[in-house]
């Protein structure tokens, strides 16, 4: 009954997740998932019920994760269930799980973009990440980004002449921090 799933070359066991989940205080029944709600774009989703509305904190699951599973298996989105949807025999219905809007993946407390810079970066990364917003704070791979759309952003600000390397988003990869970088090596050019 193991849910193995390949993401981006890498075979994750759902049921490991799920078990690391479980574990944290409140949750009370958990369901991770990997969905492509656009196409080529696979992302992990986790699903859950708590002991208590409104006892579990998102943040903290995240954290809890990251502790002990490496990045590629922590959740790009968190949704709150009051239940599991069940098959007529009593089984978790994956396929009824439903698609997480935009509130279920890790957005800090919203602040505006500043400079052109920044809101150049922000249009590129609600386009690629389907959002609608991105805030200065935000961070590209806490919001679902990956390295495959890593490639495609850097691409996507080179056609607008924002020039930065790849590992550039790995040590920066806030939309102000990011910003920061790519103005730094225009100074320096």
């Amino acid at each position: 009954n193991d849910h193995q799933v390949k993401l981006r070359g890498m075979r994750i066991e759902l049921g490991e997740i799920e078990a690391k989940l479980a574990q944290y205080r409140g949750v009370k029944e958990i369901a991770v998932i990997a969905r492509e709600d656009h196409p080529g774009d696979k992302r992990l989703v986790a699903y859950y019920t708590e002991d208590e509305p409104g006892t579990v904190q998102v943040e903290g699951m995240r954290l809890h994760l990251s502790a002990m599973l490496p990045e590629y298996m922590v959740p790009a989105a968190y949704v709150a269930l009051d239940a599991l949807p069940l098959t007529p025999n009593g089984k978790l219905d994956r396929k009824a799980l439903p698609a997480p809007d935009g509130d279920a993946y890790a957005v800090r407390a919203y602040e505006a973009p500043q400079g052109e810079v920044e809101t150049a970066l922000a249009a590129i990364w609600a386009e690629l990440l389907g959002l609608e917003k991105v805030g200065r704070h935000d961070n590209f791979f806490q919001l679902g980004g990956h390295s495959l759309l890593a490639v495609t952003l850097i691409d996507r600000m080179r056609r607008i002449s924002l020039h930065a390397d790849i590992r550039i988003l790995f040590t920066a990869p806030t939309l102000a921090a990011l910003a920061a970088a790519v103005e730094d090596m225009e100074v320096a050019l």
